[in-house]
């Protein structure tokens, strides 16, 4: 772990959607924070950068989409567009983790309380946003 706790914010990207979680190395905690819809087929970036201002991450993690067999796809090219995107506007490092299955198991967790995901995408994407995160933070020892 670094020397300082470090806030993170996580991003489920999606081209209509994009499902935001934030996190803290300290406390070793992750919420769900929020899902915003894309204007005009672009990221609200104006809204991201609230999110930032707000949150002032140390890093970011970015759910990179890939194919069962571990091949790239469509989509992972634009995501990896977006985490240079968010790079360079935010001056922040980006670290890419595959996020296979994730929305998946945040339909699961809706399920097991009793709420239908097909009515709940948004719920759905930063759900998501948290999996990945915490998928992350186990990887690096700190979960």
């Amino acid at each position: 772990m670094p020397d300082k706790p470090r806030t993170l914010l996580a991003f489920d990207f999606g081209r209509r959607r994009i499902g935001v979680a934030v996190g803290q190395e300290l406390t070793r905690t992750v919420t769900p924070l929020t899902t915003l819809a894309a204007v005009k087929d672009k990221p609200d970036w104006e809204a991201i950068t609230r999110l930032f201002q707000q949150w002032k991450p140390a890093l970011v993690v970015l759910g990179l989409p890939l194919n069962q067999d571990g091949s790239e796809h469509e989509l992972t090219i634009v995501v990896r567009r977006f985490g240079n995107q968010l790079q360079g506007r935010y001056n922040v490092p980006v670290e890419l983790v595959d996020e296979r299955l994730s929305s998946y198991a945040a339909e699961e967790i809706l399920r097991e309380r009793g709420v239908n995901p097909r009515q709940h995408k948004a719920e759905i994407d930063k759900i998501a946003a948290q999996l990945i995160l915490q998928g992350w933070l186990e990887q690096q020892g700190t979960a």
